[in-house]
């Protein structure tokens, strides 16, 4: 199409060129020229009123077929940016037989572009000796020309119209491209900017800056944009590159309270640790008092927990020094690791420190008076009991049976308690579970009663 153009430029510089020639000659020679195209009797060519309005409409059906020229061209690049616009987005059949079918009018268009070109290479309406049959011929073939690329541009706007949906498609889902990269860009510059927020209190945040920096690369393959890598590649990027500054964004502005906290939790740790010192030192006299008011069964399971103690308070302060130091070097995740284990090691020897004292208390509340205890496992197998006949004339077996075998097991429990050193823990490990047998009965009859059996 750029030779169609140059083409018409060629015959229209023609005759500039000519009126300049008659400028440049000697004053004589061109006013001689002037006479002969002023008429004066000198024309050879006999041009009537007929040849000239035969050179007037070729003239005129070339500029046809060129203005009709310029819009199938016009027609085709702006259709090329809509192919183009839905193939980046759309890779369905649809989609692929519409690129298809621009390609096969490609092919149409490029035929008839050299048809008219062939056109205006073959009339040179410039002539000098154009005679009124030759400017016929010439309107003729032009017009044909231009008849041809009219026609094929009306083909090409309806199939263009035909692609309404999928460019309409296209276009919404390409809509979403520069919002999505926008936001990933603000994502990352925010996250930037509170990664210096942290730096500025004296919180490092390296492992921050590290996740910041990986982000790098995808920022990159966003700048690329949709052509490159497809509109939803490139929304998903952004999204994955948005939630991840997020997420740095918020660590980043947690950093001082994470810290903060961390500190508060070595204090209140080393204190616990000092204080369960303390109470570890007292479970010798306790143990003292079991052995020489209790048998034996009362108290063994106890025998080790003063240098268990010792050692798990030894443990935990070794690893709150450790935590100290990750803390130092703002290693957040192992100080808060190991304030975690310190915590469960301190509740453990918690625990034993507080069951020597409590086994204590509990076997001289027993030894005192153990019909309580009694009182309290009969009044539980009871009521198990009660709700188990409730609505019924005879027991369902599946309760009957554990209530019967917890009333001989009690009973077995409290015969166990005659002589002189009765094993008062075992009797209280028994009447607890004759409870617990009790409890479950109870639960698994209201579980079948809400269930409709």
């Amino acid at each position: 199409m750029t030779a169609t153009f140059a083409q018409s430029i060629r015959h229209a510089g023609r005759s500039v060129r000519e009126t300049a020639a008659l400028v440049l000659l000697p004053l004589p020679l061109a006013a001689l020229a002037l006479a002969s195209f002023a008429g004066g009797g000198t024309r050879r060519w006999g041009w009537g009123r007929s040849s000239e309005a035969q050179r007037a409409d070729a003239q005129a059906a070339k500029d046809a077929a060129a203005a009709a020229f310029y819009e199938l061209d016009t027609a085709q690049r702006e259709l090329r940016i809509s192919i183009e616009t839905i193939t980046a987005v759309d890779s369905s059949p649809a989609a692929r037989k519409a690129a298809a079918d621009f390609e096969a009018f490609g092919q149409r268009i490029d035929e008839v572009s050299h048809s008219y070109i062939g056109a205006v290479d073959a009339h040179d309406l410039d002539r000098e000796d154009l005679d009124a049959s030759a400017a016929s011929r010439a309107r003729a073939d032009l017009t044909r020309a231009k008849d041809e690329l009219v026609r094929v541009k009306g083909e090409l706007e309806r199939f263009g119209q035909s692609l309404g949906p999928l460019l309409a498609r296209a276009e919404s889902e390409l809509a979403q491209v520069a919002p999505a990269v926008e936001r990933a860009r603000q994502g990352l510059l925010a996250a930037s900017n509170a990664l210096d927020a942290a730096r500025a209190v004296g919180l490092r945040a390296d492992d921050l800056a590290a996740r910041l920096a990986a982000l790098a690369p995808e920022l990159t393959l966003l700048n690329q944009g949709a052509g490159q890598h497809g509109v939803r590649g490139t929304v998903e990027r952004a999204e994955r590159v948005l939630r991840e500054a997020a997420a740095i964004q918020d660590e980043a502005g947690q950093l001082p309270q994470k810290a903060a906290e961390i500190d508060k939790r070595l204090v209140s740790l080393r204190t616990r640790a000092q204080a369960l010192t303390t109470r570890a030192g007292a479970v010798g006299p306790v143990l003292s008092e079991l052995r020489r008011r209790y048998s034996a069964a009362c108290w063994q399971d106890l025998q080790q927990v003063p240098d268990e103690a010792e050692r798990a308070v030894a443990r935990a302060e070794q690893v709150l020094r450790e935590a100290q130091e990750a803390r130092d070097e703002q290693r957040w995740a192992d100080a808060t690791a190991r304030l975690a284990t310190v915590r469960a090691l301190l509740s453990t020897t918690d625990e034993a420190v507080s069951a020597a004292g409590e086994r204590l208390r509990r076997l001289d509340e027993v030894s005192f008076d153990h019909r309580k205890e009694v009182e309290r496992t009969r009044f539980a197998v009871r009521d198990a009991q009660r709700l188990a006949m409730a609505g019924r004339s005879t027991p369902d077996p599946r309760h009957a049976g554990p209530l019967d075998a917890a009333v001989e097991r009690l009973e077995r429990a409290v015969a166990g308690l005659e002589g002189r050193h009765p094993d008062w823990w075992r009797f209280l490990t028994e009447t607890e579970a004759v409870r617990e047998v009790a409890a479950g009965v109870v639960q698994a009859i209201r579980d079948e009663r809400g269930q409709g059996r």
